[in-house]
């Protein structure tokens, strides 16, 4: 335990962003997973739907810093490409 008086506060402000990164770390999982499941159910609306909500979710989480912005592309090309893949 930390007997620095800002130590103490920094650790406070670190367990706090913890807390919130994991939450939207998480909320990307989720997205991730409803993009798969419209592509299995076949609806082209909610496919198209949850590409974009993932999309959007991806963006604001680069954007904050939550992850790299290379990162965020990235798994937004995958799910396009499967998007296309089982589509077509």
């Amino acid at each position: 335990m930390a007997n620095i008086r800002s130590q103490i506060k920094r650790n406070r402000q670190n367990e706090k962003r913890r807390l919130r990164n994991k939450q939207v770390r998480s909320e990307l999982k989720t997205r991730t997973r409803r993009v798969r499941e419209a592509i299995q159910s076949g609806d082209s609306e909610s496919i198209e739907a949850a590409l974009r909500s993932a999309g959007k979710a991806y963006d604001k989480a680069a954007a904050k810093g939550v992850i790299h912005k290379n990162k965020a592309a990235n798994a937004k090309s995958r799910l396009a490409k499967q998007v296309t893949r089982e589509t077509t």
